[in-house]
């Protein structure tokens, strides 16, 4: 390694060597919880009730339920075309009472598209800025000068500015690292993903990178399984990321197991706990990304172990760390 970016390297603040850290979601505890305002006011816990659909740019959606599915969309219950969100730790709330000022993170976020599937009114939001204190400012200005000077290279995702932030702040949250299954039953194509997930019973959002090979696959296809993983997994999911731009192979390149899922005879990952079979219905891109929704066809629990793959960025990691919190942290 040069000596600029080790120096930079011992000054950004950051605990662990890795920029995202595994563990098992459900014994992740004392997590952030999210909050929607909207017009100077906190209207509610959207913690389990938002999806993170896209880091560049950054893409959360957000559904609310509709009285009344035959209304045209005008007339369908909305949410304003401006939104912030608040990030609070456990310990924020006084009397239960949330202080805009406690919050350890912020987002504001612009209205970009808006859907109604079944009984909801579906709402992208798009990040306009974000601020955080998980690092010292000083700290965040050397992470974010280390972006400018070593991100910027072929095949990766430069993050600019402010979205650098945005994204570590997406990432605070624990977001499920699942598999998806792509084939014919013949030749397949196994790949992880974590900007997705359920927006109820029957419905569910995601996104691929509309100029990946594994996007087309799932477009030509129409259909996938998606399969939450057990954590012990984890270096096989980020070792499948070369996936996404890789053809169909044969069955016997992946890590899968002897069982199919029922309708599609999809091959399912070894270390699945759970999957959901699911169609797509319609997409739109924006930014690099092919935001994709689904109707959920079957879904299944494998076992009932609670140990589902997650990831969450190191700024976040390193705050827990200095504030003496305890965390089950997986390096690769």
């Amino acid at each position: 390694m040069k000596l600029p970016k080790k120096l930079l390297n011992k000054l950004n603040g950051l605990h662990y060597p890795q920029e995202y850290l595994c563990h098992a979601k459900e014994t992740f505890e004392n997590s952030l919880r999210v909050f929607l305002a909207a017009d100077g006011n906190i209207i509610k816990d959207i913690t389990n009730e938002h999806v993170f659909c896209g880091y560049n740019p950054l893409i959360f959606t957000l559904y609310v339920p509709v009285s009344n599915d035959s209304l045209p969309l005008a007339n369908q219950p909305m949410l304003p075309p401006s939104i912030e969100i608040f990030f609070f730790h456990s310990t924020s709330s006084q009397n239960g009472i949330l202080k805009k000022k406690d919050a350890i993170a912020h987002l504001s976020m612009r209205l970009i598209r808006k859907q109604t599937a079944g009984e909801m009114a579906i709402f992208h939001y798009e990040g306009k800025n974000g601020s955080h204190r998980f690092l010292f400012p000083f700290q965040q200005a050397v992470l974010g000068l280390s972006n400018r000077l070593y991100n910027k290279r072929e095949g990766n995702v430069y993050l600019h500015k402010n979205l650098y932030t945005q994204v570590q702040i997406a990432y605070a949250v624990p977001r499920i690292i699942s598999l998806i299954t792509v084939g014919d039953g013949k030749l397949y194509n196994l790949f992880p993903t974590d900007l997705h997930g359920p927006l109820n019973q029957q419905f569910y959002v995601g996104s691929l990178r509309h100029a990946g090979k594994a996007c087309k696959q799932v477009e030509s296809a129409g259909k996938m399984v998606i399969s939450q993983i057990h954590y012990t997994a984890y270096k096989s999911a980020y070792a499948l990321g070369k996936n996404h731009m890789q053809e169909l192979r044969p069955k016997e390149t992946f890590p899968f197991g002897a069982d199919v899922s029922p309708v599609y005879r999809l091959a399912l990952p070894k270390s699945v706990l759970h999957y959901r079979e699911l169609e797509l219905l319609e997409s739109f891109e924006h930014g690099i990304h092919k935001i994709m929704l689904f109707k959920i066809v079957s879904e299944q629990a494998v076992g009932n172990e609670p140990a589902t793959l997650a990831h969450v960025h190191n700024c976040y990691a390193t705050w827990r760390y200095k504030q003496g919190i305890v965390s089950n942290f997986l390096l690769r």
